[in-house]
Order: C-alpha cells, then sequence, then structure tokens
C-alpha cells in the first residue's frame, strides 16, 4: 500500500532492535526483510551505541538505508542496555561523549544520510545545544 501512495517510511532505531536473533540481530532481520525502496531507517546513534553497538560499522553494513540520523552523544562511562531506556542527564554536547559523532559524521556522509536531527533530552539541552551546533560546524 505504501508504494502505491508514493509513500516511503523510516522506522526509528530504539536500541532493543540489537537482541540477538538467529545469526545476527533483530536490526538485521528487519534490514534483511523490509524492502528498500519503501523502508528504510532512521539512526538514532545514541540507541546504536547504548546496546552495545557501533554506529560507525552499521552504517558501512548497510549504506543507503539511512537517510534519517539523530545525533544524540552519550555520557562516557554510561552502561550499555538494551532495554530502549536511558536516563536523559546522560546526553551530553555533541563531540564530548562515547558515541563517537566525529567519525560517525565522516562516514554518514559517504553512507548516504540526507538529513540530520541534533537530539538531546537533558534539562541542560538549552545550554548544550549552540555548543553541539559549534562542534559541528568545526567538522571538517
Amino acid at each position: 500500500m505504501l508504494k502505491e501512495q508514493g509513500i516511503s517510511l523510516c522506522y526509528h532505531i530504539h536500541g532493543y532492535e540489537f537482541r540477538p536473533y538467529e545469526d545476527g540481530t533483530l536490526f538485521d532481520l528487519m534490514a534483511k526483510r523490509l524492502d528498500s525502496k519503501i523502508v528504510n531507517f532512521e539512526m538514532d546513534v545514541f540507541w546504536v551505541k547504548h546496546p552495545g553497538q557501533d554506529p560507525v560499522a552499521l552504517l558501512k553494513k548497510y549504506p543507503g538505508r539511512f537517510p534519517l540520523m539523530h545525533l544524540k552523544d552519550r555520557k562516557p562511562g554510561t552502561p550499555n542496555s538494551q532495554s530502549g531506556h536511558a536516563d536523559d542527564e546522560t546526553n551530553v554536547v555533541l563531540g564530548t561523549g562515547d558515541v563517537g559523532i566525529k567519525a560517525i559524521m565522516k562516514e554518514a556522509r559517504k553512507a548516504g544520510v540526507k538529513h540530520f536531527f541534533i537530539e538531546d533530552e537533558s534539562s541542560h539541552a538549552v545550554e548544550q545545544i549552540p555548543q553541539s551546533l559549534v562542534f559541528l560546524k568545526s567538522l571538517k
């Protein structure tokens, strides 16, 4: 029905998709079975890192499948979890956390990411987002 109406869908990753399934993860199953002409993904880099995955490796494994990306960095030392939940106060200024934003941005351009969204859900977002913008502008 989506294809008939000229509509495509992007599924937002939220961590629990990386639970083991057969020879990979639930995300691998989704990427394999969902037609890339109709359904792709929005990579939330925090929610790829939080369950212990590598956002750069995922971009390389599935080039072209992530037209959208949420940029959110994580306080170093935050324990990994596949629950899909995290304390909002673990959100930090982009480039100061353990997600690897600089390397992700470099690979994202190659992998076909078209739209980026800064996401900061901490109580310090008003102060942190301008700093995140300065960091992103500094990237070459």
